[in-house]
């Protein structure tokens, strides 16, 4: 089964969110992952949410929860502040996909709460792709976004390869806790 039919699948049942952690289709993602330092990951993920934020921001541009979420992930990852200070901003920013109805938006919220949720541990990383995929998917519907999907894929590879060669140019500073 492609990944295709694995969403029309979810669709079918009524599922919101259209991929899972074990689909067929991001194992490769998974296993790049697994391999990746955590800052590697929390620069990766960083990156992502600030582009969906952006995308937030133009249809919501009074909402600051998903933004306020990814400054306090960054203060956290620095140290400038302690967990339960940015998981409450995270929280929040899962809390504003309870008040909106388009789909889309709803799953780049999510996106965003997960992307931020990487300070914490890299596991939460395969969580932003489930949820950006899933809002591309709801944008263009199912007939109309497999180039969109694969594409969006591949820059998540792209990104990580990226920070990967790049971690030790990042400016900015690392909690202690970052740095084991």
């Amino acid at each position: 089964m492609d990944w295709i039919d694995e969403v029309a699948m979810r669709l079918k049942r009524k599922n919101q969110v259209l991929f899972a952690k074990d689909s067929a289709y991001l194992q490769d993602l998974r296993t790049l992952f697994c391999g990746q330092d955590h800052k590697v990951m929390v620069l990766w993920a960083l990156d992502l949410a600030a582009g969906s934020i952006a995308q937030l921001e133009k249809a919501y541009p009074e909402e600051r929860r998903p933004r306020e979420a990814l400054m306090a992930a960054r203060d956290w990852a620095a140290g400038k502040v302690k967990m339960r200070s940015a998981q409450r901003k995270i929280l929040d920013c899962h809390a504003f996909a309870k008040e909106i109805g388009r789909k889309e938006d709803i799953a780049v919220c999510h996106a965003v709460g997960q992307a931020c949720a990487v300070v914490h541990t890299a596991g939460h990383a395969i969580g932003y792709p489930i949820y950006d995929l899933t809002a591309i998917i709801y944008r263009l519907g199912l007939d109309n976004c497999a180039e969109a999907v694969e594409k969006r894929k591949e820059e998540y590879i792209a990104r990580l390869f990226y920070w990967n060669a790049h971690c030790g140019d990042y400016k900015g500073e690392w909690a202690p806790f970052m740095e084991k």
